[in-house]
Order: C-alpha cells, then sequence, then structure tokens
C-alpha cells in the first residue's frame, strides 16, 4: 500500500471530493448510475462538505452508509446525521435515493434489512475511514461479529454505542472502489501497524487507494 498524502485534511478533503466527482462522472456515463457508500465519524465531513459545491448529477447517485450506530433516528451522533448536515441537505438528490441503516429497529433487524436493500448489486465506490485501533466501518479488533456476512449486527463496539449495524468485510472488498482517508496524528500508530504487515481490521480490505494526511503519516513512510 503506497498512500497518496497530503500536507492537511483540508488539501485531503478537497482531492478526495473531487476524486468522487470524478469516479460518480464515469459510472454515470458507463452504467447510469454511482452507487455511494458514505462513511462516518469526523474525517469524511470537510470532504462532504466540499463534494456538496462539486459538479455531479446527483438524480443518478444512490447513497448508502458504511455502517451505523444504533441511535434514535435523527440523533446527531448517527453517521447518516452528520452526512445529512454536510452533504446530503446541500444538493438535489432524490430523497429515495438516500438509504439509510435503519438502526432504530435495533441492530439484528437493521442489518437483515439493510441486506436486502443490498441484494443484487454491486456498489461502484465506498468512502471508509480508520479509528486509532485500526478498526474500519464498525469492523472492530478482536470483534465476536461475523464479518464475513454481508451485513453485521455488532454488539461489542469497544466504544458507545456498543450496537451498530456494519457492511462486512466481503462486502467492502466486493465494490469497484475503495477509499480511505486518514487524517491526525492519533492514526499514525494504526497506519504504521498496517504499512508493516499487521492484518488489522483496515488492512483487509483489499486494493483499496488510501489518502492519509501528513500528520497521520508515520516518520520513516
Amino acid at each position: 500500500m503506497i498512500p497518496h498524502v497530503h500536507e492537511d485534511a483540508q488539501e485531503m478533503a478537497c482531492a478526495v471530493a473531487g476524486r468522487i466527482a470524478n469516479l460518480a462522472t464515469e459510472a454515470i456515463a458507463a452504467r447510469g448510475v454511482f452507487r455511494l457508500v458514505l462513511a462516518g465519524g469526523e474525517t469524511p465531513r470537510l470532504c462532504y462538505k466540499a463534494l456538496a459545491g462539486m459538479d455531479v448529477d446527483w438524480k443518478h447517485v444512490q447513497v448508502y452508509f458504511g455502517d451505523e450506530r444504533c441511535l434514535p433516528l435523527g440523533d446527531a451522533n448517527r453517521n447518516d446525521s452528520m452526512a445529512r448536515d454536510a452533504l446530503i441537505s446541500h444538493v438535489q438528490i432524490p430523497k429515495e435515493n438516500v438509504h439509510a441503516i435503519m438502526t432504530e429497529f435495533g441492530a439484528e433487524e437493521a442489518a437483515a434489512r439493510y441486506m436486502l436493500v443490498l441484494d443484487g448489486i454491486r456498489l461502484d465506490l465506498i468512502l471508509l475511514g480508520m479509528g486509532e485501533d485500526g478498526h474500519t466501518a464498525s469492523l472492530f479488533p478482536g470483534s465476536t461479529a461475523n464479518t464475513e456476512a454481508a451485513v453485521i449486527p455488532v454488539h461489542d463496539a469497544p466504544k458507545p454505542p456498543k450496537d451498530r449495524v456494519s457492511l462486512g468485510i466481503s462486502t467492502i472488498n466486493a465494490a469497484r472502489a475503495k477509499l480511505f482517508m486518514v487524517s491526525g496524528e492519533g492514526k499514525r500508530l494504526a497506519l504504521e501497524r498496517i504499512l508493516r504487515g499487521e492484518k488489522l481490521p483496515a488492512a483487509q480490505v483489499a486494493g483499496a487507494e488510501w489518502h492519509v494526511d501528513r500528520a497521520a503519516l508515520p516518520e520513516k513512510t
């Protein structure tokens, strides 16, 4: 893995937003639709704000989510709330094109429902972040969840809320493109461990494109 290195989080956000817009244009021209999976957490927020100002044919974009916390609909700590605030409410995308994970019904039912949403489709681009422990989406080191399932209920997340829903590693790896955004000094150790060959959850994503800011870059890279 050779990462794309950016000077800071803002530069990375703009570069990745441009990459998304280009992939959207290519997918829509080739297949008439761009199936985009959004990441949660704080790192993508700047990217989503930049993407909202770019030339994307949103009526041909279908939006999905890589994971979601089991919180009430509309809770500010849900990933879909952040995405709505930073991106979705600022673009002309039909509401039926946004496919939230319905975690307000609990992890098991939400996972089963989302498996039906994704049945028979191939995702074009999955945006991913990485935690300081090397997790991605809600695939955590040492989790007892069956990460090979297409969509998995998670009950043992190491930070609240413990109950979540995540795409499984098989679903992530089946996407046409996977793109990581990694920002901040706190991610440096996990990135270093992955570069050394440790099989942290984020390292199990095959063929991913990695974008990191200089603060997250291990010193010897």
